[in-house]
């Protein structure tokens, strides 16, 4: 299995997320030579539909997508609204990773494993 495609998203404006979660986090992908996509919002690239939430999920359908941000359902809808729906839940190749509940470390070892 392909590792995952990673995709990082820095709340800058809500600021919902912890700034030590989400800067350890940060440190953490950047240590680790684990290739990602750092984004500063995706609340804002929902709002301008930023077609780059469509290249995200438009990968590999073998390649699972792993994104660290806040709550998986808000997500979900943020992507929804930016017209690049989540494939079929079931399927298991989307994972949200949940940075305003969840640790740092917790969240970096989930990224940097290639198994579902």
């Amino acid at each position: 299995m392909p590792a995952p495609r990673i995709l990082y998203c820095r709340c800058a404006y809500a600021q919902v997320v912890p700034g030590d979660v989400k800067d350890a986090v940060l440190a953490k992908l950047c240590d680790s030579g684990v290739a990602f996509e750092s984004v500063s919002d995706l609340c804002e690239m929902s709002a301008r539909r930023d077609p780059r939430l469509q290249t995200l999920l438009a990968g590999p359908e073998d390649q699972p997508v792993r994104i660290a941000a806040c709550h998986p359902r808000a997500v979900k809808w943020l992507f929804h609204a930016a017209d690049a729906p989540f494939p079929d839940e079931r399927d298991g190749s989307i994972e949200v990773l949940n940075m305003r509940e969840q640790s740092a470390a917790e969240i970096v070892e989930r990224l940097q494993q290639t198994e579902n």
